[in-house]
């Protein structure tokens, strides 16, 4: 019988982070729901995943603060005593021309989307390589590779993530530790629905198949992704606009 591993799931209270929740809930891991505001929400997402049968826990944790970070961690060892996957997901936009963009604006964005991935990753990474077995996967964006007008920050600490997810590659490789990075696409949750219709239909006019990404698409490939034991370093754009 497959152990039941236990999953990490950052900004896992709406959107892409509830799919990838739900996906690997019905397979039987144990997942760690974390939330920043919506307390309600993320219990939503427990409760789906136990009537499923399956185990599931919601924390609150702005990824931001490395003390809110490090208590998520410590709870997930009280409950279930390991972590076997951790998916990078909590991700914010606040998007401006870079001539106006205030720096409050960019820190936040870089903070949240770069060093809250960062304080994850360094947070589990010890506890994986004790266990001598983990995967990080974190989501990034394929803005990191193409660059947007209005999101410069954006843009750039999906790019930074994709280089911290092959540093991280490289020195946690030999402790059998996988770290991958995942461009989702365009998806049609509460982040996306930010954009312009005008900015909507450029990005399907782009998109080779003329849709946009399907989030349940999407946290079924991060899922199989997770299972695979000699992936590690790597960039997959599960997107159809070619880059």
């Amino acid at each position: 019988m497959e152990r039941r591993r236990v999953i990490i799931v950052t900004g896992a209270s709406h959107g892409l982070g509830k799919e990838i929740s739900l996906r690997f809930g019905r397979t039987g891991d144990r997942v760690l729901v974390n939330y920043r505001r919506d307390e309600k929400t993320a219990q939503g997402v427990v409760e789906e995943i136990r009537k499923n049968s399956g185990d599931a826990a919601a924390f609150r944790a702005d990824v931001q603060k490395t003390d809110d970070v490090h208590a998520m961690i410590s709870a997930a060892i009280k409950r279930w005593d390991r972590i076997d996957v951790l998916v990078n997901n909590a991700g914010i936009t606040e998007d401006g021309l870079l001539l106006r963009m205030r720096e409050d604006s960019w820190n936040t964005v870089v903070n949240t989307n770069l060093s809250g991935a960062f304080y994850c990753m360094r947070a589990v990474a010890e506890i994986m390589l004790k266990q001598g077995t983990g995967h990080i996967i974190s989501i990034s964006s394929i803005v990191a590779i193409q660059g947007r007008e209005g999101q410069a920050n954006y843009s750039a600490s999906k790019a930074a993530l994709i280089g911290l997810t092959k540093a991280a590659a490289r020195e946690f490789g030999a402790g059998n530790v996988k770290v991958n990075a995942v461009l989702p696409g365009f998806l049609p949750t509460s982040m996306g629905s930010t954009v312009s219709d005008d900015y909507r239909t450029r990005i399907i006019r782009e998109n080779v198949l003329g849709r946009v990404s399907n989030p349940g698409e999407v946290a079924d490939f991060i899922r199989y992704l997770s299972s695979l034991e000699n992936v590690s370093g790597q960039v997959f754009n599960l997107d159809s606009r070619i880059i």
